[in-house]
């Protein structure tokens, strides 16, 4: 779904952010801004040469086809109500729309043949935008019963739903060795994390944790799989859960950090922080993660930037320094490249755009 600047519940929600953003002053830098570079100066010493790809809306979750020539994202223009896909070439050039244009989209992804694409959409339940959530109850995410996940080719035709459960389906992610499809649904009551053939075919539960799992990608092995997850810790808790679970809804402000197996085996927690952690992405090595945080805002909570963590949950190094969001983070298959979307160089508040940047980390640790 999306994330005004950061869609946290699609994987994020941009409109999430945006709220989120303007409820409070926002902290000052900690470091000077330069218009030029497009970085924190003295701070953001793991990128270079950073280039903006998007200029103005709200535009996140940017996803690379698999020769690494094009971007797949979601972006809601200035003016509309609902986020729509777009695709553009790797330099920001040729931004194309593919969805229908009908609803709310989200968690788009290519598929390993570079001519066919997959994203969610609200579109097959009603053309129009859904309502935002009722933020009477909180500050909520909202899990439009009318997503579910479709296939189209690269230009936006021939689309075809290839999920029909009842309730949210959405969250799709392709693994890098191009054989399955990680999902997220509500289909059993809870929301939990799932797998499909590269066709759509053999859709099946992965995890069994009471919960939100979700936002899940594979390592580039594609023996891992990284997600953020929510766990109640005792029965008030889970009931509150559930009880905004049957409205739609869900509460993000605590996610952590979670890797299993491909198989759903083997669960460990890589995050502790008790703060919202999201749109985790592993490096190349298959041994380190980087991921959204807003743990480094004591004060606040409403400062997400970019960190890198051992898959194990040691050496954790903070990346980004922009006083209000970066998120959304991944890397070429080299490693020598990273994406993200950051409120940088926003003409207007709460603005959001992708950018691209050479990837020269040195360990601090």
């Amino acid at each position: 779904m999306q994330l005004s600047p950061f869609h946290f519940f699609s994987r994020f929600s941009p409109l999430f952010f945006a709220v989120l953003l303007h409820a409070q002053p926002q902290p000052a830098p900690s470091a000077a801004f330069d218009s030029v570079t497009l970085l924190y100066a003295g701070e953001e010493k793991f990128l270079a040469n950073v280039k903006q790809l998007t200029f103005g809306g709200e535009n996140a979750e940017a996803y690379l086809s698999f020769d690494e020539t094009k971007l797949i994202f979601q972006s809601r223009k200035v003016g509309q109500d609902c986020d729509q896909i777009y695709i553009m070439n790797l330099d920001g050039t040729g931004k194309t729309l593919v969805s229908t244009g009908k609803g709310r989209t989200t968690c788009s992804y290519f598929l390993p043949d570079g001519k066919t694409i997959l994203y969610a959409s609200t579109h097959a339940s009603s053309a129009e935008c859904p309502p935002p959530p009722d933020f009477s109850k909180g500050y909520t995410w909202a899990l439009y019963k009318g997503y579910d996940i479709f296939m189209a080719t690269a230009d936006g035709k021939n689309l075809r739903q290839i999920t029909t459960a009842n309730g949210y389906d959405a969250e799709a992610t392709v693994s890098p060795t191009g054989d399955k499809i990680v999902f997220t649904s509500v289909r059993d009551g809870d929301l939990e994390l799932y797998t499909m053939d590269i066709d759509g075919k053999n859709q099946q539960r992965l995890t069994n944790h009471i919960g939100y799992d979700g936002g899940a990608f594979y390592s580039w092995d594609g023996k891992k799989i990284v997600f953020r997850a929510s766990s109640p810790k005792d029965s008030a808790e889970t009931k509150s859960y559930f009880d905004l679970l049957a409205q739609g809804l869900i509460r993000p402000t605590k996610l952590e950090i979670f890797v299993i197996d491909a198989d759903g085996k083997n669960r460990r927690q890589v995050t502790s922080n008790g703060k919202a952690n999201f749109a985790p992405f592993f490096h190349p090595n298959n041994k380190q993660i980087i991921f959204s945080s807003n743990f480094g805002d004591a004060e606040r909570g409403r400062n997400f930037d970019l960190y890198l963590i051992n898959d194990d949950g040691t050496g954790i190094e903070r990346v980004t320094y922009c006083p209000e969001f970066d998120g959304f983070p991944i890397f070429t298959r080299d490693g020598k490249k990273i994406i993200f979307a950051s409120n940088r160089n926003a003409k207007v508040r709460g603005e959001t755009n992708v950018f691209i940047a050479d990837w020269v980390y040195k360990s601090n640790k």
